[in-house]
């Protein structure tokens, strides 16, 4: 199986290199800014898969993408790894909402800005959120965040109080506010999405936000990493209260001997300048040994997304 050959044929395959081993890419969030393409994704450091970081690429296709930067702690709260991004263009600025890693019920939401794409000023406030109330640990990864009315609305995934099953939850801040910690208020007291169906298992996460008139989207993953994880979605019209479109996965992983056999998750959703949503997630064929960023095309039927040609790669 060979992975690059999807790029000569013009289908994205992105992982990261630069730790001298197999490609390693996890959690990807894209945005358009000054003229390009700006991928932010996951990528560890250390042995042992340790030392989140956060990788920069960019690229003018969708398609090719070179890295540019990795993102190195700077704030105390970064010390032991931070990683999973949720991306937006906001003012004339990338805005950056990420978790720090490697705390289990500590971590949390954390905010920078970047007035190029590459060189980001931390909140000095952070981390910025973490959840409260019986329905929660208290953690907060997997942020993704969307502008609704005059609020920013920040999506995130936490964990019951045993620490067993992922759940989703959500906060807002004024949409012309700093982002800064005092501005953000938990919206609901309990999780606005866990698992039900049979393939969800114990966890929902990594929420991909995108608004259609005046309804949000949801692509989120289903189950852990590797049981399979799978892309499904659901729709609100309040940004609180949730309603799964499907049964099953909008995104499956693929058939075995496939390069996403072992997975096809953590969604990052992007519409591009031409109106077309382009929706990025990870996978690989080897339980985790590796992972690749790719993207499908989404078309919209009667208010509702599908996946175009392009998911053959499947």
């Amino acid at each position: 199986m060979n992975i690059a050959s999807y790029t000569d044929r013009g289908i994205m395959m992105f992982g990261d290199t630069s730790q001298g081993g197999l490609p390693y890419a996890k959690d990807p969030a894209v945005v358009r800014f000054n003229g390009r393409y700006f991928l932010y994704y996951s990528v560890p450091t250390g042995e042992g898969l340790q030392g989140w970081r956060i990788g920069i690429s960019a690229s003018e296709d969708l398609v090719h993408w070179e890295k540019i930067a990795t993102m190195e702690p700077e704030h105390p709260s970064e010390t032991n790894g931070f990683c999973a991004p949720g991306a937006i263009v906001l003012h004339d600025k990338v805005h950056l909402f990420y978790q720090t890693y490697g705390n289990r019920e500590n971590d949390a939401i954390c905010h920078a800005w970047s007035t190029n794409g590459i060189n980001f000023t931390r909140e000095t406030t952070n981390p910025i959120f973490r959840p409260h109330g019986e329905w929660t640990c208290g953690r907060a990864i997997d942020a993704d965040v969307i502008p609704f009315g005059d609020r920013l609305l920040l999506y995130f995934a936490s964990r019951d109080p045993s620490y067993k099953t992922q759940i989703l939850g959500i906060a807002a801040a004024p949409l012309d506010s700093d982002f800064s910690r005092p501005q953000w208020t938990q919206l609901a007291e309990r999780a606005i999405l866990v698992p039900e169906l049979d393939w969800e298992k114990d966890c929902i996460e990594a929420p991909a936000l995108i608004r259609r008139g005046d309804k949000l989207f949801m692509f989120y993953a289903g189950a852990y990493n590797n049981e399979p994880q799978q892309i499904g979605c659901a729709v609100s019209t309040d940004g609180i209260h949730w309603e799964r479109l499907f049964k099953e996965p909008i995104l499956p992983n693929g058939d075995p001997g496939s390069w996403n056999s072992s997975e096809s998750g953590h969604p990052g959703v992007f519409q591009d300048t031409d109106g077309q949503t382009h929706l990025f997630y990870q996978g690989n064929a080897d339980h985790g040994k590796s992972w690749y960023l790719t993207k499908v095309k989404i078309g919209w039927r009667d208010d509702l997304p599908f996946l175009e040609k392009e998911a053959s790669v499947l």
